[in-house]
């Protein structure tokens, strides 16, 4: 009898524990290779223990528990091997024939009784279905299953989240003076630390402006359908936010800086790390080198990290080493905060809601499609002027999103020399 020790592998760099958030598995449960055993949550990410050989598994720590990287959290024993499956059904042809003949009432009756016993999962949440269940407090009877058998999985319960599940109602809220303790996760605790560290470590200040978002909205309604016709993706606007931080921070190196002890680290190159709203809690995925990418690239990446942070398969390497962050609290209907330093660096830009307001343009009150644009930077190495300065160059290329194209400038400026 051989047995294999699984250990907690490293997630990443700088982390030393984690914990077991679920097993997917039950103790004496026979696996295959590479079968997924249980999520463990860390600092920064959700990943996966999957079984590095066929047998059956002993586990060794309970869910819940903070391990150390390298601890041993079950055993496999791979004497225990899983039955075969069964061989595969008759040709075609065959089955055609079979087709044609009657079924007799005794055969139907089994039928229907086999039917009626493949339904025994309908309403059941998978094992990952029932932990985001738990996270955001989602009965089961609130749900349509739509995996096998009617079961409940993962994109049941991400779809009821996205629409707006209420679940303040599922739990009866009103009246009552009943109370739940929840475990603060790994990821929300790194994020605790990191939010007041930031907040009295750094010289944090905040600057506004205003952008008249009507020249990017035509272009985006002009071109939104040819252009996912084309790449395949939706044309958005933090694509080219992003593409006017990248040029604005090429103007004002600075506010791509970070410190490091003594010195002061720049940056030629643009990591822009997007904040985005995911299950387990704000997750930051890095897009690299943004500066060098086009809209249908930024867009293309942008939804492929998001898609991964919403899944949990988001890994460490995927969401470090970021050297600017934008944040977009419009997308909840945010008009206007005040974001907060992703150390180590120096500077993020908060993104808005779209009003229409009126504003004065040429003398004239008129209606236009009005976001507030915060730009929050560390005092200590980004002075007033520049953060003004590159906040302003952001507005100016996104009210005139040619700009983007020719260095932040006019084209007529381009033209000339200028």
């Amino acid at each position: 009898m051989a047995i294999i020790d699984l250990k907690v592998p490293s997630p990443g760099e700088s982390i030393t524990e984690v914990t077991i958030a679920r097993w997917l598995k039950q103790d004496g449960d026979v696996v295959e290779k590479d079968e997924e055993l249980c999520e463990v949550d860390s600092d920064k990410a959700t990943l996966t223990i999957n079984a590095e050989e066929a047998g059956a598994i002993k586990i060794v720590v309970p869910e819940g528990t903070t391990v150390k990287v390298g601890d041993v959290v079950c055993t496999i024993d791979t004497s225990v091997q899983p039955v075969a499956k069964p061989k595969a059904e008759p040709a075609a042809a065959a089955k055609k024939e079979e087709a044609k003949k009657p079924e007799p009432a005794a055969v139907k009756t089994e039928t229907a009784k086999a039917t009626e016993a493949a339904t025994y999962a309908t309403g059941h949440p998978s094992p990952a279905a029932q932990k985001l269940m738990a996270e955001n407090g989602i009965p089961a009877a609130k749900l349509n299953g739509t995996g096998k058998d009617g079961r409940i999985t993962k994109g049941d319960v991400l779809n009821a989240i996205a629409n707006g599940f209420d679940a303040s109602a599922a739990q009866g809220w009103g009246g009552t003076r009943n109370q739940r303790r929840d475990k603060m996760t790994s990821l929300r605790k790194k994020l605790a630390q990191r939010l007041v560290a930031v907040k009295q470590e750094t010289a944090m200040l905040t600057t506004f402006n205003e952008v008249d978002m009507s020249a990017l909205m035509n272009m985006r309604n002009k071109y939104k359908d040819i252009f996912k016709e084309k790449h395949g993706v939706g044309l958005g606007f933090m694509s080219f936010f992003t593409k006017a931080v990248c040029e604005a921070l090429r103007q004002f190196p600075a506010i791509n800086a970070q410190i490091d002890g003594e010195e002061i680290v720049y940056h030629d190159y643009c990591d822009v790390g997007i904040a985005v709203s995911a299950p387990k809690g704000l997750m930051v995925p890095v897009v690299r080198n943004a500066e060098t990418m086009s809209l249908a690239q930024i867009e293309a990446e942008i939804k492929r990290l998001a898609l991964k942070a919403r899944d949990g398969k988001i890994t460490v390497d995927e969401m470090t080493g970021g050297t600017f962050t934008i944040t977009n609290g419009g997308v909840f209907g945010s008009l206007m905060s005040t974001p907060i330093i992703n150390p180590p660096q120096s500077a993020i830009l908060g993104m808005h809601n779209v009003v229409d307001r009126p504003v004065a343009v040429n003398g004239q009150v008129v209606i236009r499609p009005m976001m507030y644009i915060a730009l929050s930077y560390d005092h200590r190495i980004i002075d007033g002027k520049e953060s003004v300065s590159f906040l302003v160059a952001v507005k100016q290329m996104i009210e005139n999103p040619h700009k983007l194209i020719f260095g932040g400038k006019d084209p007529d400026e381009v033209v000339l020399g200028l």
